[in-house]
């Protein structure tokens, strides 16, 4: 077994500058975070920051007592969002989704360990939260080769030693992903594998105060790189020469600069590559006087998903009639359904209330007209009545449930398609829509 690894604290409280969410700038700080580019364009925004330390004392609290509500030992997680819901901690998030050498267990009675990679144990030592540090949870091919069982078998080992520790007598333990030989294992060791990733996704739907603040940041910073896309891409395309990778390529660098994270997706086309929606940027030369479509799906600061879509016309002048028809459809689409939220409506009657789009614009509607967001897009996916599967989302909208609502509009072989999508939070009353990044005019039958 591996012991808890003892290094050099990097943040001293005592030292050093404060960002106004509790961390320390003292130039050496372990956690990533928002730059200072961010924090002004807040404080200009009037902002309100998020206590990273009550959001994570939070999130630990919500986590821990889904566990005890449904009778399970402990819960263990490998997908790298849910281990950053839990620990608030990063370590080579990409790569680990495809490579799963991470693990975190949180134990009945709020005990906390995460495996991570052998020499970067102090990666959480700035969240006391995480009572152990541990290695050993790579039980997938590359790092093990032809050995995965007997890594598996030891990484069981010592879930199960923790779960006799932390909660005696309880053998059944809720795991969201995880490596066949690891599932194995767990079963050998005599625990019982139950649906982790229905516990994460229950609890990470309902936000709380310090994380609505964050996804506020979040979105304000991913609507400032949305501008600066727009402000390149109205002034350069005209020049001639700009591909989308290259209209692409100034969200990422943006959202880099205000201390985001990665960006999810490539969806970002032009022109007739907008029909069907779907394909992903490429080396197409944009022209003047074409449509430009994108969808963010964005992780921002803090690890927030700002999931926001636009599409532009780009050219000074209107854009013709049956763009606008189009459009004009997606705005209503959207509005519609944004008025239908509030508490207490069941997830399966919002979905047979929902705008019915016209016939022509039917068979290429998108996949979901709303769907949660958080981390990344998360539970619940809001159906069209037509693809309901009943009992799926036997829920009610509660206060705190972020959702994304959204439209996708355009006709089969037609030679465009409109996206268009908006983030905000169930309220007591109603919902608010936290996103204000402004509709295309050109779009919308007035000009620039």
């Amino acid at each position: 077994m591996n012991t808890h690894y003892s290094h050099r604290r990097k943040i001293d409280p005592s030292q050093g500058v404060r960002l106004g969410d509790g961390t320390a700038n003292d130039g050496d700080r372990v956690e990533i975070g928002p730059t200072a580019l961010a924090h002004a364009e807040w404080r200009e925004a009037g902002l309100a920051l998020p206590d990273l330390t009550e959001m994570r004392k939070a999130r630990h609290q919500r986590l821990t007592d889904a566990i005890v509500a449904r009778g399970y030992g402990g819960l263990l997680m490998f997908d790298p969002l849910n281990i950053r819901y839990a620990t608030d901690t990063t370590n080579m998030q990409l790569w680990n989704t495809h490579n799963p050498f991470r693990a975190c267990l949180l134990c009945a009675d709020g005990y906390m360990v995460l495996w991570d990679y052998k020499n970067a144990p102090f990666l959480a030592e700035y969240n006391p939260l995480v009572r152990e540090s541990r290695s050993g949870a790579d039980m997938f091919y590359f790092a093990r080769g032809d050995r995965i069982g007997p890594a598996a078998d030891a990484f069981a080992a010592e879930v199960a030693d923790l779960l006799a520790t932390h909660a005696p007598g309880y053998t059944q333990i809720g795991i969201d992903k995880i490596q066949p030989a690891g599932l194995d294992a767990i079963r050998r060791a005599g625990l019982e594998y139950r649906d982790g990733e229905e516990v994460t996704e229950r609890t990470r739907g309902i936000k709380t105060e310090h994380e609505l603040r964050a996804m506020r940041c979040a979105i304000h910073s991913c609507e400032r790189s949305m501008a600066a896309m727009e402000e390149f891409a109205r002034a350069e395309i005209p020049k001639g020469g700009v591909t989308e990778d290259d209209v692409w390529a100034v969200l990422h660098a943006e959202n880099i600069k205000r201390g985001g994270e990665w960006i999810e997706t490539r969806l970002l086309t032009s022109g007739p590559r907008t029909n069907p929606w779907f394909q992903e940027c490429g080396p197409r030369v944009i022209a003047e006087n074409e449509i430009l479509a994108f969808d963010t799906d964005l992780i921002g600061p803090y690890g927030i998903c700002a999931d926001l879509s636009r599409t532009w016309w780009i050219g000074d002048e209107l854009a013709p009639k049956h763009m606008r028809e189009s459009y004009a459809e997606a705005v209503e689409h959207i509005r519609y359904n944004t008025a239908l939220l509030r508490p207490g409506l069941h997830m399966e009657e919002l979905t047979r209330s929902l705008h019915v789009l016209q016939d022509k614009y039917q068979a290429l509607k998108y996949s979901s007209p709303m769907h949660g967001v958080g981390l990344c897009d998360e539970w619940p996916l809001i159906a069209y009545p037509d693809r309901l599967v009943d009992g799926a989302f036997d829920a009610i909208l509660e206060p705190g449930l972020t959702l994304c609502v959204e439209a996708l509009v355009g006709e089969v072989g037609g030679d465009h398609m409109v996206k268009l999508e908006d983030q905000g939070v169930v309220t007591e009353s109603g919902f608010e829509t936290i996103s204000t990044y402004p509709l295309d005019k050109r779009l919308m039958g007035e000009t620039a």
